[in-house]
Order: structure tokens, then sequence, then C-alpha cells
């Protein structure tokens, strides 16, 4: 970039480097890694996903469409809504209150880009995933992180003082996530009810990212959302994606839900950008919404045995605390002896042929952790959980005597 910097954004010359992805480059085309870097599981899009996609291409669908989704897709979200969270405002869900998007990650852009811009900010938790700030920092706002407080037996928790306290005049909203995206933080119904109350205390808007809301562990089919108490009035909007529940992340296919007066305004936004998702992406994406039902509880329970796996290994050792997270498909853990995260994500590569992610990745706050995605069949999984527990006691018993 040399000669060309001075030229270009600052913003977009000084957005962080992804610190997952460094070590995927370190990592990438090694005989025999086992990759648990990334945030997707190990298994294909489902065959009558796949089949109602190339039905659509032979039918010819692959001229420009609705901005908002095609309508079939808008009601099919609307039907799987219904099913997950029963009705909103007492009443079926509103198809006019979805809008399809390019990702998940597009609908977070959108969101943002409808709420904030140069010199707002917007409240993140952290750790969180880190493409949310940086896409923030990108459109010349200041994302802050609100550290969130870890426990080895009880989990992370937020302390909604410390969040009221981060709220300054030039805060335009919350940006929560949950089930959390690296430390499996599950709000319960009261936390997010407080958080709620906050943001109408305070004319905030709330960007509500429930991709994560069917990986739950305690006996629930979906986490608590904010869809059980809000009012038509409240400013909240919701992201979402096909690509965890369904194993759609090649996809790119996403969703925003939020109040149908500000839809047209989020499909002119989107038009500045790609105008819209492919028809046969969307025909894949209402099959996914109306017969995934039994795929998405198979996942779920295929992650559930990953998780109890991993953390049955890894705290064997003595050398990793931490609680099995309640949501999510990741296990967010601190080694003992072992503060420099980011290096240690390379040093894994290269001692044990395992990929994981740093905490460092994932705000001040995840320093110190490493992120292991669980979503995979057992057998891989357990030859990863193996490699690192034996790399764990061969490292520390070359550590020095306190």
């Amino acid at each position: 970039m040399d000669g060309f910097a001075d030229s270009l954004r600052r913003a977009a010359v000084e957005a962080p480097a992804s610190g997952i992805v460094e070590v995927m480059n370190h990592g990438f085309g090694r005989p025999g890694m086992i990759a648990l870097w990334a945030g997707e599981g190990d298994l294909a899009t489902p065959a009558f996903i796949c089949e109602a996609a190339t039905r659509s291409l032979a039918a010819g669908e692959t001229f420009y469409t609705y901005q908002t989704g095609i309508p079939d897709l808008r009601e099919a979200l609307a039907r799987y809504h219904d099913r997950t969270y029963g009705s909103l405002f007492g009443r079926p869900f509103d198809p006019a209150r979805f809008i399809v998007t390019g990702s998940g990650m597009q609908a977070i852009q959108l969101a943002i880009a409808a709420i904030a811009g140069a010199g707002d900010e917007i409240l993140v938790p952290t750790p969180a995933w880190p493409n949310v700030a940086g896409a923030f920092s990108v459109a010349g706002g200041r994302p802050v992180e609100v550290p969130m407080t870890p426990d080895p037996v009880a989990g992370w928790s937020l302390d909604l003082d410390r969040l009221e306290a981060a709220i300054t005049p030039a805060t335009r909203a919350i940006f929560i996530n949950s089930p959390s995206n690296p430390t499996g933080w599950t709000a319960d119904r009261e936390t997010l009810a407080a958080i709620l109350a906050l943001a109408r205390k305070h004319g905030l808007w709330i960007i509500a990212d429930e991709v994560y809301g069917r990986f739950v562990y305690d006996g629930v089919d979906v986490a608590p959302s904010f869809y059980d108490l809000i009012d038509e009035s409240d400013r909240l909007i919701f992201v979402n994606t096909m690509s965890k529940n369904w194993a759609m992340t090649g996809w790119r296919v996403g969703w925003i839900s939020a109040p149908p007066a500000i839809i047209d305004l989020l499909a002119n936004l989107l038009q500045y950008s790609t105008s819209g998702v492919a028809v046969f992406m969307q025909r894949a994406a209402v099959a996914a919404l109306d017969r995934g039902d039994d795929f998405i509880a198979h996942q779920v329970a295929r992650a559930r045995r990953g998780r109890d796996l991993v953390h049955r290994v890894l705290t064997a050792t003595g050398r990793v605390h931490a609680p099995p997270p309640k949501g999510a498909f990741y296990y967010f853990f601190a080694i003992d002896g072992e503060p420099d995260t980011r290096r240690l994500g390379l040093r894994l590569v290269d001692e044990a042929n395992i990929g994981l992610a740093p905490g460092t990745a994932f705000g001040e706050a995840g320093a110190g952790y490493m992120r292991l995605c669980f979503a995979r069949g057992e057998e891989s999984l357990g030859a990863a959980a193996d490699r690192l527990a034996r790399w764990l006691e061969a490292t520390g018993k070359q550590a020095p005597a306190a």
C-alpha cells in the first residue's frame, strides 16, 4: 500500500486486521490440520435446500428481483418466527417487517447505516465478534467497548451499571449479541428487559444479533429474545442469517426484522450496495425455513455433544478453567501460563496442528482467551481436544516452577 495510503480514507487504512484471519492464513493448507478457528460447522448444506436453488436456476430465475426480498421468502420468515416465538404484539409476525440481505454482516451494516455515522457511538459488550466494531469504525463511528465480567464457574456476565455509565450524548445504539460469539453468554429475560429499559430511558436503538438463538443447551429450544418483550414503538432492529442454523455459511443470505415503517429506508440503503439477493439463493432460504426444523435439532444436539466433549477433555488437564457455555457453539477459555493468546494461536498451529482463534481478536476483554468452535463431528473434535490436551500436558511440564 506504500505510496497510496495518504490518498485513502483514514478510517479504511486504520481498519484493524482480523486476528482470526492471521491464524487462518498461518495454518491454511497444512497436512492434517484440524481447523476450529472459524464460526461454522463441518456439515454441508442439506440436499433439500440445494435442490430448491437448482430448480430455481433451471426455471430461469436469474433476473433482478425485489430489493426487500421475494414475497415467498418474507412470508417464510414470518412463518418461521411464528413457530419459534409464537407471536409478536399478540398477533402473527408481519412479512412486511422483514428485508432480505446478502449475509448477516450486510444486515449489520445496513442497521448501522440507518442509525449511526461519523462522530456517533455504539456500545458493544465485549468480548464480541470483531466485525461489528470494524464495520462501524470504517463508517466513521466510534464503537465503545463495554467489558463483560468472566467467572470460572458462572461464565460471563454483563454489568448493567457499567453499560449505562458508558452512555454519552454521542451514543446512538447498543449492540447485543445473545447467545454470544465468542463467550456463549446468553442473556436471561430479566437482563434483556433491563437493557430494553435502559434503551427506552436514553432514547437509544438496540441492534439485536440473535443469530445463535437456536443453539442453547439448558433444556429449551430457543434463547430468551427481545421479541418476548418489545412494544411496537421500541427502537429495535434484529439482524440474522441463514448461515448457522441451516449450514449455509457460503450462501451469504441474511435478514433484518424491523418496524415496517423503516423497511423502505433500509431497502433504499440496500440498493446502494448489492441491490438485493439472487432469487435462486432466496428459494433455497425458503426451503430451509419451511423444512429445516429437524436439521436445526440435529445440529444443536451434535453441538451439545461437542461442547461436553471439549469441556471434559480440556478441564481434565488442570490448566483450563471455564464453564460449558449456555449458548452458541464456541468454547472460550484461558490456559494457565499462556497470557499471550495472539502468539499462542500461531504456536498451536505449529506445535499441535490445530487452529483456534485468539481472544485478542474479540476486543480488549478477550485478551488471555482462546476460542474453539465445537460445531463439529465427534471424531475430528475428539482428535483436536486430545491434541490440545497433550500439548497442555507437555508445555505444563516445561513451565518453570513458581
